[in-house]
């Protein structure tokens, strides 16, 4: 009988939530997220924006936050 099973390649991604921050804007503290992960991160697939924040002095805006939940795939044997 021959075998007809073919091993499926499935993938699993995993999440990690973190806060990047820029004085620039809240694009721009969305990127730094996403480029800090990336140096312990591999095969980043997706950001998903929680929430944006900001610190204030003196009335202004002096760094804007961005609360995102990273996803990558797990590498797999």
């Amino acid at each position: 009988m021959k075998d007809t099973h073919t091993k499926s390649h499935t993938s699993i991604a995993k999440i990690v939530e973190l806060i990047g921050s820029s004085p620039d804007g809240w694009e721009d503290a969305t990127a730094n997220a996403i480029e800090g992960a990336s140096h312990s991160i591999r095969n980043i697939t997706g950001v998903d924006v929680v929430r944006f924040t900001a610190k204030v002095k003196n009335n202004k805006i002096v760094e804007y936050r961005a609360d995102v939940k990273i996803a990558f795939v797990v590498e797999q044997e």
